[in-house]
């Protein structure tokens, strides 16, 4: 299955100069833990980053730093690690594991945000192939049983 099938397409955005303050606004208006940081280029929406809400504990918070002076662009440390629409889930989980990340931005085959994809959604699609595993394991003892008297 691909990424593209299982990514949420509805993403919680924010140019590069958006405060940290807004940004943390947007996730509880939306009920989110991050921000996919954007930029326009050639009228398309490119991910260059995301801000989390850990991220902003940690690097705004806790230091306390002032929240509407700093914007997301300035918490940015290195660039959006994304995986695209056609990609394999397997492709996919073993980027966030070699990465050492929870969500990832999902992009079109020009680079362009379509989506993004975290943990929960691979781990739920994982667990369904295990239980329809399981399934297929208990019919066959069911058929084996009928067939060999």
């Amino acid at each position: 299955m691909n990424v593209g099938t299982l990514c949420t397409r509805n993403v919680t955005t924010a140019p590069r100069d958006t405060t940290v303050a807004e940004a943390a606004k947007q996730m509880r208006r939306r009920h989110v833990g991050d921000v996919v940081v954007v930029d326009n280029a050639r009228g398309k929406v490119v991910p260059v980053g995301i801000v989390t809400d850990r991220d902003i504990v940690i690097s705004v918070v806790a230091p306390d730093l002032d929240a509407k002076v700093f914007t997301v662009g300035d918490m940015l440390l290195k660039p959006a690690i994304t995986c695209r629409e056609a990609d394999d889930v397997a492709v996919c989980l073993e980027s966030m594991r070699v990465n050492a990340i929870r969500r990832m931005p999902v992009v079109d085959k020009k680079g362009a945000l379509v989506g993004i994809v975290c943990i929960d959604d691979l781990i739920g699609f994982l667990a369904n192939q295990f239980t329809a595993v399981s399934k297929l394991i208990t019919r066959e003892r069911a058929i084996e049983k009928k067939t060999r008297v």
